[in-house]
């Protein structure tokens, strides 16, 4: 039970579509030689690992504080010196096993890994304190044992960090604070907790119980179930934000800018666990050689594949990123001279690589600024005669007013499931909306007129918006999507928004940055805001049921700016 007296949901996995047991059979025929029970590619695989690399697991590592964490390395057995990569497990109960695949491709690269357990999870010591000074000083100590084992700082060649998920932040904060640490792959990562858990002030519950049940087989700290906790009761937001930013990589991002350490990112357009555009805050603060991937799906999806052992761009850039600023760079002098080369070899354009929903092409850029396309306001006008919808015009209307009461949920939502959509987008069927059954009572809705041309959607869409709530605190969600001629719709992206302390009816303006996509929205296609005020996806502002009124001044037009291309 939490310690708010609610019973905990059935464990979920972050990983809804990991194989265990065939990550099983390939750590045993890692263990013993015998590859009878693997598919051949596989088997070959393993056999050429057990060659090039000497494989343990069951490894105890001295954690901090006397804590032991569960482990496992490959020592390349070339002659080197090698370079080192330490793997920080994701958050899920199969710690370092779901690195097992990836892992043995690098050593088998020429790499001596070690993957490890986080602290809580598995049968790792100590208790999860969510990327805390302990997990921190436990990535540190890693560090401290491959060098060892690898012979010593005299016989190891340059050092990088990886990790998916919780394990990527934790690669980010090491990184920060030891500058032993060359390069980073963060996949599927945060850059600002904070705005991860409470987005425009909003809180983000279903996350934060999704996180709570995968790791109801943990064990975690008084601290950090006290931050969740937190959270889903909406109590001690400013305690909770400071807690956050300590494990923000963000708030440390000019540690690893004083040392240019070049970081690889990859997230998903529709993440619900760490919505992109904290991530996104964190890769254009940094500046020194950067990447950054972005792809359909949800948290961990698009590199599932890679973690299966199956062909995957991510994994294979991750790799490429590391042969780059780890292996060949030992060979380049200094850092700023292996950048240089790096950039020279790749081409600046591969800085930003975003999947395009849904056709699936993928672009490269030199820089995010390249990556946005120009903005272009839609304006907000009132429903025209006899129709129900406002409009998306090229010219300000003024002088209307929208009403819709809150309270109470439409069909206009985030997703089905945190997760499981994202997957299904990956599976070339994402959501659809039937748009003429979100109630007009209970949401605002203004379209535009079907477009005349392929709207090419690149950046982050941006919604200002005058709204005058009927209580002082009032909660709303943004969606924006593209709707087909039969009101079919799919959604683009959203951003939730908590107007706190206001006047009861007094009107307030605000601006709200959705989350970034990249988008095509067809020729014939309309787009569709809807404003509503509930979402499974997040916690309201503590109101009674009441009404929100959206208006347009006239010295202070609404309206959408949207990055086209």
């Amino acid at each position: 039970m939490t310690s708010n007296g609610q019973q905990p949901a059935a464990a979920v996995s972050l990983y809804p579509e990991l194989d265990e047991a065939a990550l099983a059979q390939v750590v045993e025929a890692l263990r013993t030689g015998d590859t009878s029970r693997l598919a051949p590619a596989r088997a070959a695989e393993v056999t050429e690992a057990r060659k090039a690399a000497t494989f343990l697991d069951g490894v105890g590592v001295p954690g901090d504080g006397g804590v032991e964490l569960d482990a496992a390395l490959w020592l390349h057995n070339g002659p080197g010196p090698h370079p080192l990569i330490v793997m920080p497990s994701p958050w899920a109960k199969q710690g370092w096993t779901v690195y097992a695949i990836q892992a043995l491709r690098f050593a088998r690269r020429g790499y001596h890994v070690l993957a490890y357990t986080a602290r809580g999870f598995g049968e790792s010591g100590g208790e999860v304190e969510v990327a805390g000074e302990a997990d921190i000083a436990d990535g540190i100590r890693a560090l401290d044992y491959l060098i060892a084992q690898a012979g010593g700082p005299g016989a190891i060649g340059r050092i990088g960090f990886l990790g998916d998920s919780y394990g990527s932040g934790i690669s980010q904060l090491v990184a920060a604070e030891d500058s032993r640490v060359h390069a980073v792959v963060a996949l599927s990562t945060w850059g600002d907790l904070g705005e991860a858990f409470y987005e425009n002030d909003t809180r983000h519950v279903a996350a934060v119980q999704t996180l709570l049940n995968a790791a109801k087989t943990a064990r975690l700290s008084a601290r950090t179930q006290q931050a969740f906790d937190d959270v889903l009761a909406n109590r001690n937001v400013a305690e909770t934000l400071r807690w956050a930013a300590s494990r923000s990589p963000y708030h440390r991002v000019d540690k690893l800018n004083r040392r240019q350490v070049p970081v690889l990112f990859a997230n998903a357009w529709h993440e619900t666990l760490f919505p992109t555009n904290q991530t996104l805050k964190m890769f254009n603060a940094l500046s020194g050689p950067k990447r950054l991937l972005l792809s359909v799906g949800d948290h961990s999806g698009p590199e599932m594949t890679g973690i299966l052992g199956l062909p995957n761009r991510i994994w294979q850039d991750a790799h490429r990123w590391f042969d780059h600023h780890l292996l060949e760079a030992a060979d380049e002098g200094s850092e700023a001279e292996a950048a240089a080369v790096f950039d020279a070899d790749s081409g600046a354009e591969d800085q930003v690589v975003s999947e395009i929903m849904w056709s699936r092409t993928l672009e490269s850029r030199p820089s995010w600024h390249a990556a946005t396309g120009d903005p272009e306001r839609f304006y907000l006008t009132g429903p025209a005669e006899g129709a129900q919808d406002g409009g998306l015009l090229d010219k300000p209307g003024n002088g209307w007013r929208t009403t819709f009461t809150t309270g109470t949920d439409t069909p206009a939502t985030v997703a089905d499931a945190i997760l499981l959509t994202g997957y299904a987008e990956l599976a070339g069927l994402p959501k659809t909306y039937r748009t003429g059954r979100i109630d007009r009572n209970d949401a605002g809705v203004w379209s535009s007129a079907p477009l005349p041309s392929r709207h090419q959607l690149r950046g982050v869409p941006r919604l200002r918006v005058t709204v005058a709530p009927s209580a002082p605190d009032s909660t709303f969600v943004a969606y924006l999507f593209d709707v087909n001629a039969l009101g079919i719709a799919r959604i683009i992206t959203h951003a939730p928004y908590t107007v706190r302390d206001g006047d009861p009816d007094a009107p307030v303006t605000v601006d709200i940055a959705l989350q970034a996509t990249g988008y095509d929205v067809r020729a014939g296609h309309r787009l569709m805001l809807v404003l509503d005020s509930v979402d499974p996806f997040y916690g309201p502002a503590a109101q009674p049921p009441g009404a929100i009124t959206v208006t347009s001044p006239d010295e202070d037009p609404s309206y959408l700016e949207l990055p086209l291309s």
